[in-house]
């Protein structure tokens, strides 16, 4: 079941034109493209029983812990084949596992999904969460220097003077 559940895998990874790499049979890396997020980089490592998915989202807040952190474990009551989890530093991941006998070409697309929307869709939130004063120092700086704050656009609600 081991070189067939990385066939699948190497086979929807080629099929969806996906920049990916294999370090060692059955380890693969693969990017995923995002619009708020522009790239998580999931990893899929087929083990002897389970397929292991991880990808980081985001380093360990500067602010406001118990907020963030409980934003994810709300998100994660709703939230299929990956949850959001907090390493040792505090840096938060998707992170799960699939069954091999389960692993088909439409359940590792479905898989490769819900990291790319979870990631993708909880990006600002978390930064908004956990480092509001680092983006309204960084919002602030650019305006003083006259430099663009094209890139903090998605925030400019809540940067912006009322």
């Amino acid at each position: 079941m081991r070189v067939s559940a990385a066939d699948v895998i190497r086979q929807v990874l080629t099929e969806n034109a996906l920049e990916f790499t294999e370090s060692a049979p059955g380890v693969f890396s693969a990017d995923l493209p995002g619009e708020r997020k522009l790239k998580t980089t999931v990893g899929l490592t087929v083990g002897p029983q389970a397929v292991h998915v991880h990808a980081f989202v985001a380093r360990r807040p500067d602010e406001n812990h118990e907020a963030v952190y409980r934003w994810l474990l709300e998100r994660n009551l709703k939230m299929y084949g990956v949850a959001f989890a907090v390493d040792h530093h505090g840096d938060i991941h998707l992170d799960g596992r699939v069954p091999l006998q389960a692993i088909n070409p439409v359940e590792v697309d479905r898989l490769l999904g819900s990291v790319l929307e979870y990631a993708d869709s909880s990006f600002n939130t978390i930064l908004e969460l956990g480092f509001a004063g680092s983006i309204r120092k960084e919002y602030e700086w650019r305006l003083s220097r006259g430099e663009s704050t094209r890139n903090l656009d998605a925030f400019k609600g809540w940067l912006e003077p009322r």
